[in-house]
């Protein structure tokens, strides 16, 4: 293949995932899937990382460290970082730490789209083109991918002795997970026609 041609493929395959985008956000049910998976996905990424917890009696506020920017790059785990401000709402406690949460927000939104567009295949999948599970599959390793910094505690829980390898992988964990999202997000994007109307 020329690099003309790749360049082509990759230009279709963008076009693609940019109508399958907005033919899953431009409805109202799908949109509705979209936004209520990438919320909850990012709400329960944010509670497996550790930065989101339940703290009932205590009273809302919020606490900034002394030097908030020299803490926000700092690593805490194989794919979190430090936080730079505590946020007591009452009920819930935030560990606010930007990084931790573009991370899971980043996750949360391709786990959401894919399953909007999946949503749209399963719903019509006459219309769509595709088969009833096509992204549903692939949207599993991201969401292990909250796993990445308490999984060796969780090894330690159940009794597993956790080697170097075992531990190197879940480093791997998370990009390999966005990594599946978007060949997932691709792979359905270029099965559903956009211009094809769905029925609601």
């Amino acid at each position: 293949m020329t690099a003309r041609g790749a360049r082509a493929t990759v230009s279709g395959v963008l076009g693609d995932v940019d109508g399958a985008v907005r033919l899953a956000l431009g409805r109202r049910d799908s949109a509705a899937v979209v936004a209520a998976v990438t919320v909850g996905y990012l709400l329960a990424y944010l509670w497996a990382t550790g930065d989101l917890s339940l703290r009932t009696g205590v009273a809302p506020g919020v606490l900034v460290i002394d030097d908030p920017l020299g803490r926000l790059f700092a690593r805490t785990g194989p794919a979190s970082f430090g936080a730079i401000a505590t946020v007591d709402t009452g009920v819930v406690r935030l560990l606010l730490s930007p990084v931790d949460v573009a991370i899971g927000a980043v996750v949360a939104g391709l786990v959401g789209i894919n399953l909007g567009t999946t949503y749209l295949a399963v719903r019509r999948p006459a219309e769509c083109g595709i088969g009833a599970v096509s992204g549903l599959l692939a949207s599993v390793p991201a969401l292990l991918s909250g796993t990445v910094c308490c999984g060796p505690v969780v090894l330690l829980a159940v009794g597993v002795q956790a080697t170097a390898v075992v531990l190197t992988a879940f480093v791997w964990l998370l990009p390999i997970g966005i990594a599946l999202l978007l060949a997932s997000l691709a792979y359905v994007a270029t099965k559903i026609d956009p211009g094809r109307p769905i029925e609601p």
